[in-house]
């Protein structure tokens, strides 16, 4: 199944919803299977930059098939797929906060939030995730 608007609205709604039991504002991104932006919200006082950071968040996820914290663990100099942050004009983010959303073992979708710290970003987006 595609990820929909509908779809995408209610994993935001979620990822919201536990960044405000943490007090943090955050900025929720969700694409599609071809990385896509189906969906973007700001909450109020988020930080610009996460605007662009959890889009690429959600991108990272699709584009490299598992979360962003693995792919920064793979990216790390000596690892095998140092420089891995460097591709596509330097959008594969290598830190946590972005999981792929998986249907029948298939990557269809992703979401990436910014705004926290790592920990909180990646606690966010787990509960978008756990509402696809």
């Amino acid at each position: 199944m595609p990820v929909t608007l509908e779809t995408a609205r209610r994993l935001i709604e979620a990822a919201k919803e536990k960044a405000l039991s943490l007090g943090v504002p955050m900025v929720v991104a969700v694409v599609d299977a071809g990385g896509n932006l189906v969906a973007l919200d700001r909450q109020d006082d988020a930080l610009l930059v996460s605007i662009e950071l959890a889009r690429d968040k959600a991108y990272s996820a699709v584009a490299v098939k598992t979360d962003t914290a693995t792919i920064g663990r793979l990216a790390q100099p000596g690892a095998e797929l140092f420089g891995l942050g460097r591709a596509s004009g330097g959008r594969i983010v290598t830190f946590g906060g972005g999981l792929p959303l998986v249907e029948n073992d298939k990557v269809v979708g992703g979401i990436g939030v910014s705004g926290g710290s790592v920990a909180e970003d990646t606690a966010c987006a787990t509960a978008g995730q756990k509402a696809f």
